[in-house]
C-alpha cells in the first residue's frame, strides 16, 4: 500500500515535475492530443509505477495523471539509449528555447595541466667551493678579505707560510741536481708538491730560479661569491681546515613543494615559471633536473629541483618564489565545462542529434583549463553537445528511462 503524501505537497512536487522536467501545463490547459501523436497510457506523477490506460485523477493525491505518449515511452518509441539509467530525450525547437537550451562543438585544443607551487631560492651545489690547504701554517697575507666579495677563477685568495712546504721546495730541488743518478727521488719530490696542490707554474719556476719560496700564493679555483670567510691573516692554520665557502650563484635552484597527488605531472626536463612578489613583472624561466625519490612524510611533498639562469644575480638564496609548473601541451578533445554533468560515479553529457534527439554519453575526463575541459572518450570533434538548461534534459532523460522500466514493470490500472 502506497504512503499517502499531504495533498499541498503532493501538488507543488507534481506542478514542479510537470514544469521543469517535462515543460507541460496542467492538463486543464494542455493542448489535446492529434491522431498522429495519441498516448499509450497515463501514469501517476508522484508514483509512475502506476499506469492507467485512461485520463483520469491519481488515487493518492488527486493530481492528474500524466499522459505518456510514444516518443515518451521508451522501448516503444526507441528512445532508450548506451548509457544505465538514461533514454534520449527529443525536443522541438520551441521547448529548446523555451527551458533556454544552449549548445556548443566539442573541439580540439592544445591543453596541458599547471601545478602551481612555492619554492626557495637556493645555491646550486655543484658550484660550492670549499677552500682548504693540505699542509700546516701560516696565514700571511690575505687579498680577499671580507664576505661577499665577488671572486674570479684563479684570483689570488691568500698567501700562506709552510716549513714544511719548504723543505719539500728545497728537496726538490736537490733532487733535481741528482736527477741523473736519482730519478726516482726527483720524481716523487715533484710528486709530493702536486699533491699539495702546487701548481705546474709554479713548480716551473722552482725549477727555473733555483730558489725556493718563502710563501705559497692560494687562488680561487672558481669565479663566485664568497659566502663565509674564516681565513684571518696571520692566523695559524691546520691541513684540511675551512678558510673559504665560494659559490657561483650565475645559476641558482629552486626547490619547490609538490603535492604527492600532482606529481604524475611533474617531470624532469619540464619548464617551469618562477616569479618573486617583490619583483613585479618579471618572469624567470627554468628546468627540472631532479624530483626526491621520498616524499616527505608530515607534509605529504617531494622537493622538485628547478635550475634558473641567475647572471644577473636578481634570484639571491634563500629568497621565496612562486612557482608554475606545466605540462607539455597536447591536442586532445575538449568540450565547454559547463556541458559535462558528474553524478559522483560516473560524467554525462549530451550530444544534440540533427533531428532534435539528445542523446546521453558516458564520457572519460581529463585536463581542465580555463572554460573547457578535456573528454578522452565518449564524443568527437565536431559533434554538438548541450551546455545549458542541461540538468533539465538530464532529470527528464532520467525520469523516461525510469517509465519505460517501470512500465514492463507494473500493473495497468483501469477507471
Amino acid at each position: 500500500m502506497k504512503t499517502k503524501l499531504p495533498w499541498i505537497l503532493c501538488a507543488f512536487l507534481a506542478i514542479a515535475l510537470g514544469f521543469a522536467i517535462f515543460g507541460r501545463t496542467p492538463s486543464s490547459h494542455r493542448q489535446p492530443p492529434t491522431a498522429n501523436r495519441q498516448p499509450l497510457y497515463w501514469v501517476d506523477p508522484m508514483h509512475p509505477a502506476y499506469k492507467s490506460d485512461k485520463p483520469g485523477t491519481a488515487p493518492d493525491c488527486g493530481m492528474d495523471l500524466v499522459p505518456v505518449y510514444e516518443v515518451d515511452a521508451g522501448p516503444a518509441g526507441n528512445a532508450q539509449s548506451g548509457v544505465s539509467g538514461y533514454s534520449n530525450v527529443k525536443l522541438t525547437a520551441e521547448r529548446r528555447q523555451l527551458i533556454g537550451v544552449q549548445t556548443a562543438l566539442a573541439e580540439t585544443r592544445a591543453m596541458g595541466r599547471t601545478v602551481r607551487t612555492v619554492g626557495r631560492v637556493a645555491i646550486d651545489e655543484t658550484r660550492l667551493h670549499k677552500i682548504t690547504t693540505k699542509f700546516d701554517g701560516y696565514i700571511e697575507k690575505l687579498y680577499v678579505d671580507y664576505t661577499g666579495k665577488d671572486v674570479r677563477r684563479g684570483q689570488p685568495l691568500f698567501s700562506v707560510y709552510s716549513p714544511e712546504l719548504l723543505a719539500t721546495q728545497q728537496e726538490y730541488l736537490l733532487a733535481l741536481k741528482a736527477a741523473k743518478q736519482s730519478p726516482l727521488l726527483l720524481e716523487s719530490a715533484r710528486r709530493r708538491l702536486q699533491l699539495w696542490d702546487i701548481s705546474a707554474a709554479d713548480i716551473r719556476r722552482l725549477e727555473e730560479t733555483g730558489a725556493t719560496r718563502k710563501s705559497l700564493t692560494i687562488s680561487s679555483p672558481a669565479s663566485g661569491v664568497v659566502l663565509n670567510k674564516m681565513a684571518i691573516e696571520g692566523s695559524r692554520v691546520m691541513a684540511g681546515e675551512p678558510l673559504f665557502d665560494i659559490a657561483g650563484l650565475d645559476r641558482v635552484w629552486i626547490l619547490a613543494d609538490v603535492y604527492e597527488s600532482e606529481l604524475a605531472l611533474v617531470r624532469v626536463g619540464t619548464n617551469a615559471k618562477i616569479t618573486l612578489s617583490y619583483l613585479p613583472g618579471r618572469t624567470f624561466t627554468g628546468t627540472i633536473t631532479f624530483i626526491t625519490p621520498t616524499v616527505d612524510p608530515m607534509t605529504r611533498t617531494a622537493k622538485v629541483r628547478i635550475e634558473a639562469d641567475n647572471r644577473d644575480g636578481a634570484l639571491k638564496p634563500e629568497m621565496f618564489a612562486d612557482v608554475v609548473i606545466e605540462e607539455p601541451a597536447r591536442t586532445v578533445t575538449v568540450v565547454p565545462e559547463s556541458a559535462v554533468l558528474s553524478t559522483g560515479t560516473r560524467s554525462v553529457l549530451f550530444v544534440v542529434k540533427a533531428d532534435g534527439t539528445f542523446e546521453p554519453r558516458e564520457v572519460q575526463t581529463g585536463v581542465k583549463s580555463e572554460r573547457f575541459i578535456e573528454v578522452r572518450s565518449g564524443v568527437k570533434a565536431g559533434e554538438k553537445v548541450a551546455t545549458q538548461a542541461n540538468f533539465l534534459i538530464d532529470s527528464e532523460s532520467r525520469l523516461k528511462a525510469a517509465l519505460a522500466q517501470m512500465s514492463g514493470e507494473g500493473h495497468e490500472h483501469g477507471q
